[in-house]
Parts: structure tokens; sequence; C-alpha cells
């Protein structure tokens, strides 16, 4: 497992048999063993299915909470970032599941967080996280001990200016979250998202699964196809667990989903949401992934054919 560690952070006499015990008593998890924890978290596929993106702020929610660590899921639109914040005295680890991210550090360089390389750190670390992507992200949390608070901060120059009032408690069923006034709209993510597509009318994507052997795929939720219908053939893969099922790496795809050169046509109820998860399936390799112009409607208004929701 590869491991990106700020080493500078974690004591120079660390080591996996020295035990650390938190006020209660718990042996705590080092940064190193948090890593270790939130790569084989995200690499189960137990947890996907809570997955939730919501356009007013990030989704997230503590998975578990144990006496010496806990575990957070958390999904980032387009823009979407933590601000700068510590996470009290607890150390942590963090690893990107899909998508991309950013951290921010006084005096540093950006880094990238790609998939699948843990970022661990140590107590009182403050830094931001951002999406600056135009595809959504998920990322799996470790805290030992468990969060409990955080600090936030203003950059002021080169340093860190603690916000007034800014300390937030953190309840064993609470989640947390800091967000940014300066995201970008969803008007503005949408636009950046088509522009990386070569979008299909109704009839381009029909002629597609034709003659091209094109995969179609339904994200719209379950209440949307039974009141507008369905399209024959076409699989049905709600939105929230897109990637796992079509990334080619994925212990969680879909048989069809072979390789990166499989062309997928992604379609919503009107060709919206499907634009954001067209890309994202491009930000895993599929660069022939792209949606409908209009969606569902559209498709059914043209006369191709469509169905009943199956019951």
């Amino acid at each position: 497992m590869q491991l990106t560690t700020d080493e500078r952070l974690m004591p120079e006499n660390e080591s996996a048999s020295r035990a650390v015990k938190g006020a209660d008593g718990a042996v705590l998890r080092t940064p190193k063993e948090l890593a270790y924890i939130v790569s084989e978290f995200a690499a189960s596929d137990g947890w996907m299915e809570k997955v939730r993106l919501r356009t007013d702020q990030r989704w997230y929610e503590r998975l578990y909470h144990g006496p010496d660590h806990d575990i957070w899921a958390i999904s980032w639109l387009p823009g979407q970032s933590t601000g700068f914040h510590d996470h009290g005295g607890s150390s942590g680890a963090l690893v990107v599941a899909t998508g991309i991210l950013e951290e921010h550090r006084p005096g540093e360089r950006a880094r990238v967080i790609h998939p699948g390389k843990p970022l661990a750190f140590g107590p009182d670390y403050a830094h931001d996280v951002r999406n600056v992507s135009v595809a959504p992200a998920v990322s799996i949390h470790a805290y030992s001990p468990p969060l409990s608070d955080m600090n936030e901060y203003e950059l002021d120059g080169g340093r860190l200016v603690p916000r007034d009032a800014a300390s937030q408690k953190i309840e064993a069923d609470q989640p947390w979250g800091v967000q940014r006034t300066d995201a970008l709209s969803i008007e503005q993510v949408l636009s950046s998202a088509r522009a990386r597509l070569r979008r299909l009318s109704p009839d381009e994507a029909y002629e597609a699964t034709v003659k091209r052997a094109a995969i179609l795929v339904d994200i719209r939720p379950e209440g949307q196809r039974a009141a507008e219908g369905e399209i024959s053939g076409a699989l049905i893969v709600e939105r929230n667990v897109l990637e796992w099922r079509f990334d080619p790496r994925s212990s969680a795809r879909l048989p069809v989903a072979t390789d990166h050169d499989v062309q997928v046509i992604v379609f919503c109820s009107e060709g919206y949401t499907s634009s954001l998860a067209a890309v994202a399936l491009k930000e895993l390799g599929l660069w022939r992934a792209t949606d409908i112009v209009g969606g569902f409607v559209a498709w059914r208004d043209t006369g191709l054919p469509t169905k009943r929701a199956d019951r």
C-alpha cells in the first residue's frame, strides 16, 4: 500500500509496538494505522449504498464509532470544500474512494489526493480539503481518538488565524463539516461538465446502442422510473453507486464493465444529473462516457420505444 504521510507530524520514536492511551484508557491508533483502516474500509463495498450527493453542502455520515477511532464517509460535488480546520487532538487519515481531491496548507503547494493513496496526519493538523475538479468525489476518513471537536481558521497572509466562535463540538451521532461561501454554482459546475462531453441526441443514443453496442444506463430513482416509464434494455444503476459499478478495477463492478473503452450513455429524467454522472465516469478513465440531451423525457417525446416500469 502506498502511504502519503507527513512524517514530520509523527513523533520520532513512534512505533506500532508503543501503546498510546486516550483519556478514557482506549489504546489510540497511529496515523499509519489509520491510513490502513481507511484503505481497507474504502476497499469494502458495504458502505457505498449509503452515499448521497447534496448540492447545498457536502454529504457526510459517521459509519463507525468505537472507543479508539471512528470512520466517516464524505461526498463532494465540484466546488465543495471544508475551509481551513483542524481535528482537535485527534490524529487522522483519509483516502479518496472515487474522484480527486486537493489539500491546501499555509505556505505549501497544493497537494492532489488521488484515489487509493491515503493521507495521514497527527493531532492539531490544519488543512483545507477541496474538490476543484468537475466530477463528484467520495472519501473515507478515520480519527483517533474519535473526532470530538474541530477549530476553524481564516488564512491571513501565510498564517492561520482562528475564527471567532469557530470551535465545533462533534457528538457521536452528529456529522461535521464546514462549507465555503465561494463555491461554484451548480450552473457553473454543469456548464464545466458538459464542456467535457460530446452529448448525444435521443436518436444518436438509440443508434449507438443498436449499431455500436453502447450501454444505456438509467440513473433515475425508483420513483421517477415508476412515474415516467423505462427504456427496454437499459441498465438500472442508481446514481450513488454508479462509479463502483462501472470502474473496471472495482470489486463491485458489473459484468459489462470490462475495460475503459466501453461506451456508457447515461440518462436521467431531463439530462441534468446525467451530465455530472457521465463526467464522473470520465474521471475513472471511461473516455467514451456521455449522456442524452433531454434525458428520458426527450427520448420518449422523440417517439423512441419505452415501456412501463417493472413492478
